[in-house]
């Protein structure tokens, strides 16, 4: 694993429904898990490195819904929580090629070798390694971008008073059209 240390004041994007009370909550991904956490594992809190990955990662987000992004108003649609994590985070690198090579990913991550996404259960294992070395996550390639461009982190805090501080959450027109 290659470690690399986070940018200290970075903002990291996450969609959140309107309705929720607290957009940062790292305890939804401990119990259902996600693509580097199993379920029932630890705190984790995945985010978007920019709003463009923010933007693309909303089709996922929005895909069991009737609607289409253009068909959301302001009160309907999901808002974007806008956080900063505490300072000197070290995370893994899988966004660098050296940094995929290095925890066994096929070079294309997030696509296998014949197209499809690496799957949860490939990546899991890597991220209970990475969990397990005292890495406070993994900034990695976006699957939902093409190609992987995108970047997301998945942040594992360090203990159960860290948390990522909420700077700003917008509503869906102010940053899907923006």
């Amino acid at each position: 694993m290659i470690d690399e240390v986070l940018p200290d004041g970075h903002r990291w994007y996450r969609i959140c429904e309107a309705g929720w009370a607290d957009p940062l909550d790292d305890t939804f991904a401990q119990v259902r898990g996600g693509r580097w956490n199993p379920p029932a594992s630890w705190r984790t809190l995945y985010a978007n490195e920019d709003l463009v990955t923010a933007r693309l990662n909303l089709d996922r987000f929005i895909a069991d819904w009737p609607y289409e992004p253009e068909d959301l108003d302001e009160d309907a649609g999901p808002h974007l929580a806008v956080a900063t994590l505490p300072r000197y985070q070290t995370v893994g690198d899988l966004h660098t090629p050296p940094g995929v090579a290095a925890v066994g990913l096929p070079p294309t991550y997030p696509n296998d070798a014949v197209g499809g996404l690496v799957p949860h259960d490939t990546c899991q294992p890597i991220g209970e390694r990475v969990h397990a070395a005292g890495r406070r996550g993994l900034r990695c390639r976006s699957a939902q971008a093409p190609h992987g461009a995108g970047r997301e982190l998945a942040w594992f805090p360090a203990t159960s008073r860290s948390r990522a501080h909420l700077d700003d959450r917008m509503t869906f027109t102010e940053w899907f059209w923006s």
